[in-house]
């Protein structure tokens, strides 16, 4: 199985949209690559390339629908709900059509209609992830504070490394440690695999609801 992790940025900030790849095998992630500055049309030859190798399973930091009428989704809700009762700040979760977030919604839509109707050698599956919450439903309640910092902190995105591959993401390059949007792509990469792989289960998960919200949600 490869597993992709997306941290996707908006239409036109190619250069914060970063793509990891990573090989699930013995219960790991071994990384393979890391891709940034890149457009839909580079992200769908890369997932075309993938697979042709093997099943490919996605994990894309963007919201893949929005709710008829504005303001959170069901899913938002829930899982604003969760990560506070696990100790994370509730802002992280904003609603897709909120003015700084509906960009970037409209670039998830699209990206993941095309991801589907693009033909595959292999299976190819979708889920929409929040790295953060990835991250804070993983960490003890004293590495909390690194959910606080990571973004801006170059020396806590190099804690967050060693903690990746204590969660088995294997052989992460130091220079992922740069920009937070390669953190996020790898925690979104983590949430994707075990979400996907059936040996896991993700720490939180809402089902789809087609045909308005097609993807499952998860961390």
């Amino acid at each position: 199985m490869r597993v992709i992790g997306i941290d996707l940025s908006g239409p036109s900030n190619h250069k914060d949209t970063v793509l990891t790849v990573f090989e699930a095998e013995n219960r790991q992630l071994r990384f393979l690559k890391s891709r940034s500055h890149l457009s839909d049309e580079e992200i769908l030859k890369e997932i075309s390339v993938q697979s042709q190798v093997d099943e490919v399973v996605i994990g894309i930091d963007a919201p893949l629908s929005y709710e008829d009428g504005g303001g959170d989704r069901e899913s938002d809700r829930n899982l604003r709900k969760f990560i506070v009762e696990i100790g994370m700040k509730p802002g992280s979760i904003m609603p897709p059509t909120l003015n700084r977030m509906v960009y970037l919604t409209l670039r998830g839509i699209k990206l993941s209609r095309e991801i589907a109707a693009q033909p595959s050698l292999h299976p190819i599956s979708i889920v929409e992830v929040h790295p953060g919450a990835v991250i804070g439903s993983r960490l003890s309640q004293v590495e909390m504070d690194y959910l606080l910092t990571y973004k801006k902190d170059f020396e806590v995105r190099k804690v967050l490394l060693g903690w990746l591959e204590q969660q088995q993401l294997i052989g992460i390059p130091e220079t992922a440690a740069e920009q937070c949007h390669s953190i996020d792509a790898c925690a979104a990469a983590l949430g994707a695999w075990h979400w996907g792989d059936p040996a896991f289960t993700p720490k939180w998960r809402t089902l789809a609801k087609p045909p308005l919200h097609p993807y499952e949600f998860c961390c």
